[in-house]
């Protein structure tokens, strides 16, 4: 088995915990390499974890975070996972931001201007926060996707991928930019945070199927060697 699960009472016991938990990295990050760098999640269940952080001080201006993916669309997009990220860290003044997308994207998606991106960040990360989406998607990672083979290789040398969900999800309906599998596996802690009865029941089944090309997040509670904390809550 290469998770463990922690279990909260309600959505806000979860947000409090995982704030916690990244936090705790964080600063031990910061405190024996002067820096850290965070993989963050989009979504519903993240923005209060990231306002718990925000509210506690430091030096942000030695912290970069990124999304563990991104939509194709521009920066002032409603869609933009970056830009809501940054509105949830209102008050985490001087956080340095890198994302997978260029300003103003045209055309067919393309991981390059991530891979690029990336190559400046140092390896491993101090956190990958991640969600899960009822489909058993987590970033960007979508069944039926035609690069998710790649993406989901744990031995893979990309960090990021282009990703076209087939069928688009209704929300936020754009082709994507993902972190690879195996460039959230490269990080110092890996959370998953899930809500609702639905989505815990989705996991399970990852757990005892193991279908990554049904459920993607099978091959991230399944990875040779790693480790997940799994975070749920009703």
């Amino acid at each position: 088995m290469s998770w463990t699960e922690i279990a909260h009472a309600d959505a806000d016991a979860l947000a409090h915990s995982c704030a916690g938990r990244i936090a705790a990295c964080l600063d031990e990050a910061l405190s024996k390499r002067s820096r850290a760098v965070l993989a963050l999640a989009g979504g519903r269940t993240s923005p209060p974890i990231f306002r718990r952080l925000a509210s506690a001080p430091r030096d942000w201006s030695r912290v970069t975070v990124l999304p563990s993916d991104e939509r194709w669309v521009e920066r002032e997009h409603a869609d933009h996972n970056l830009r809501q990220m940054q509105d949830a860290f209102a008050g985490a003044d001087g956080v340095r931001w890198l994302s997978l997308v260029p300003p103003h994207p045209t055309g067919v998606p393309d991981a390059a201007h991530a891979q690029a991106a990336l190559a400046g960040v140092p390896d491993p990360f101090d956190v990958t926060l991640l969600g899960m989406g009822a489909d058993g998607h987590f970033g960007s990672l979508f069944p039926g996707a035609p690069t998710l083979a790649g993406a989901l290789d744990p031995r893979g040398t990309a960090d990021a991928v282009a990703i076209v969900p087939d069928p688009m999800p209704s929300a936020g309906p754009h082709p994507r930019i993902s972190l690879t599998l195996a460039r959230m596996l490269r990080s110092r802690l890996v959370l998953l945070a899930i809500t609702g009865q639905e989505k815990r029941e989705v996991l399970a089944r990852a757990q005892r199927e193991g279908s990554a090309s049904a459920l993607p997040v099978s091959a991230l509670v399944h990875a040779p060697g790693a480790m997940v904390e799994i975070h749920w809550s009703p």
